[in-house]
């Protein structure tokens, strides 16, 4: 499932139809964090790790916008400068993904007055994720999802 390039990742936002995760497996996801920030606030950005060795990083602008693109897992991202200082970590608020991941059943891109995506929906079996853009990426997953398969 090709997304877009690393240089679109970390500049333009993902154009075009929202439905870019549609039936993918999401096997991991990872916050990217500022090392001497330590990982007591929200991740720089958020990539998630996809079945097919693949993934997707949605990282957010300084205008809060949110973007979508190609991940580079399990490089960090080119504009993790110097590449010492930050470090991909798991996020204490998302569950472990189910034994052969979480299947994506669709995804929503919300936009603000301007046409900007500030916000994306992930909807899974058994779930969904939520990411907003603003100075960092917030997340939260929620249990159930109408319509959808429970995840065993």
């Amino acid at each position: 499932m090709r997304v877009g390039s690393d240089e679109e990742a970390t500049r333009s936002p993902r154009q075009g139809n929202s439905e870019w995760l549609r039936g993918a497996r999401i096997v991991g996801v990872l916050g990217v964090f500022y090392r001497p920030e330590g990982r007591m606030g929200e991740p720089e950005a958020v990539e998630f790790l996809l079945s097919d060795s693949q993934s997707v990083i949605l990282t957010c602008a300084s205008d809060g916008t949110l973007h979508v693109g190609a991940g580079t897992w399990p490089r960090l991202p080119d504009w993790c400068v110097p590449a010492a200082q930050w470090e991909f970590a798991a996020m204490a608020n998302l569950p472990q993904p189910p034994d052969g991941g979480w299947t994506v059943l669709s995804t929503e891109e919300r936009r603000d007055e301007r046409g900007e995506v500030h916000e994306a929906v992930i909807r899974c079996e058994g779930g969904r994720f939520v990411v907003i853009g603003g100075d960092t990426v917030g997340i939260r997953f929620t249990r159930g999802h109408r319509g959808a398969a429970s995840a065993t």
